[in-house]
């Protein structure tokens, strides 16, 4: 897998992003920016019981945080509230990785983020490293609420 920064898959993301708009009924939502950069993204989540029934994303930021609010959508729908902690807390680790690490492919890892792993690149640039967990970090806070 290529580490560049912008790779195909983060580019189509951001120009034709999942799950992106206004959510009516929503029953949990959090909105977090990165006052460094301007990204602001706000997530909405309607659950049924631990389970995401639907979820949305709105705001505006670079590419990188909403190709991330876009990937990290298509993943939750469907996904328990469990599923979806451990998931943001693995892809955390997964861009905070030295952008030199010997890492070698772990397959059940890469299977675990999914398309997610086109963000690998982040890893050589720190101060993007908070633009795409950015939509992961507002779906934790709403779904704490």
């Amino acid at each position: 897998m290529s580490d560049d920064l912008y790779q195909a898959l983060i580019v189509l993301h951001d120009r034709a992003p999942r799950h992106h708009g206004p959510l009516a009924g929503a029953t949990h939502v959090a909105t977090i920016d990165n006052p460094l950069c301007g990204d602001e993204i706000t997530v909405r989540v309607i659950l049924d019981g631990d389970r995401v029934q639907t979820i949305a994303f709105e705001g505006h930021g670079c590419a990188l945080s909403r190709a991330a609010a876009s990937m990290m959508s298509e993943r939750a729908v469907g996904a328990t509230t469990a599923e979806l902690t451990a998931l943001a807390a693995r892809f955390a680790q997964f861009v905070q990785a030295p952008p030199d690490a010997t890492e070698a492919p772990d397959a059940a890892s890469d299977a675990a983020l999914g398309d997610l792993v086109a963000f690998r690149g982040v890893r050589r640039a720190r101060s993007r490293r908070t633009c795409a967990t950015l939509p992961f970090r507002a779906l934790l806070a709403a779904l704490a609420r």
